[in-house]
């Protein structure tokens, strides 16, 4: 099983927002960068995922998962460049992770949270998924 990040501005689509969506989940649309859509394309039912709230509080506030594969984006009109995924709210962080402990942490120097700041989708390694839920008071990561 892969790990992922998503990133949103908390007032165009917040935390509360997906988890409001209940197990149906949404559409993790909009996103117009060909690394990122390429991400998605890799993604598999039930891969997890941290969501990163990115401009307003700058920290990990939930777990998400894929609940549908990529899929032409819904928002890009004719434009068959564009795909995405389905995710799904699994439960909220206990401690939101900040991206100042984040950037402190030296297990975390090679994140890309750390090194592609601007990346709205992006690959979260074992041991980063581990050492995050772990800041984040969850000692017992879904799978």
């Amino acid at each position: 099983m892969a790990h992922w990040l998503y990133k949103s501005e908390p007032f165009k689509f917040s935390w509360e927002k997906l988890k409001s969506k209940g197990a149906a989940g949404e559409e993790w649309d909009g996103v117009r960068n060909y690394q990122a859509r390429n991400n998605m394309r890799a993604m598999k039912i039930g891969d997890k995922g941290f969501f990163y709230h990115s401009n307003e509080g700058l920290e990990i506030v939930g777990i998400t998962e894929v609940c549908g594969l990529s899929h032409p984006d819904s928002t890009a009109g004719e434009d068959p460049r564009w795909d995405c995924v389905d995710i799904r709210a699994v439960c909220d962080m206990p401690r939101a992770v900040s991206l100042k402990d984040v950037k402190a942490n030296p297990k975390l120097a090679n994140m890309s949270l750390v090194t592609s700041m601007r990346l709205s989708v992006q690959p979260v390694t074992e041991e980063e998924w581990i050492e995050v839920c772990r800041m984040g008071g969850l000692d017992k990561p879904p799978r």
